[in-house]
């Protein structure tokens, strides 16, 4: 089984920076890459960034390319997602999720279906 644990969500004003972390726990060979979510009220889940556990391999959604990174930390074995120059359309529940996906075919790598594991979301909310 696989825990996952966000920290770090908050409410910050418009242009400010927040930086969202994500302790994971349990099986982790049980999955290939880690990525980050989140979801608005009365919209769907979007994907955000993702990441290989191992390697370079990372991929940015193009809502956030520019302004959020992603990064991982294996001696911790945290992820962190650094949001900078925020703006209230970016208040959301934010998710950190796990997957084991299937290189060359589940590309790009930000769909809801290719996640098996969860955290239960980090609220973060800008002010204008």
């Amino acid at each position: 089984q696989v825990h996952l644990l966000e920290s770090g969500g908050g409410s910050v004003q418009a242009g400010g920076s927040l930086r969202l972390a994500c302790e994971a726990s349990g099986t982790t060979y049980s999955y290939n890459y880690m990525a980050w979510f989140r979801q608005a009220p009365g919209k769907e889940r979007e994907g955000l960034a993702a990441i290989a556990t191992r390697g370079v391999s990372i991929y940015y959604g193009d809502s956030v390319k520019g302004r959020f990174t992603i990064s991982r930390d294996d001696v911790k074995g945290t992820m962190y997602l650094q949001m900078n120059n925020l703006s209230p359309e970016d208040t959301a529940l934010y998710y950190c999720a796990a997957g084991r996906l299937r290189v060359g075919y589940d590309w790009p790598p930000l769909d809801v279906s290719y996640f098996a594991y969860w955290g239960h979301g980090a609220q973060v909310t800008v002010s204008s």
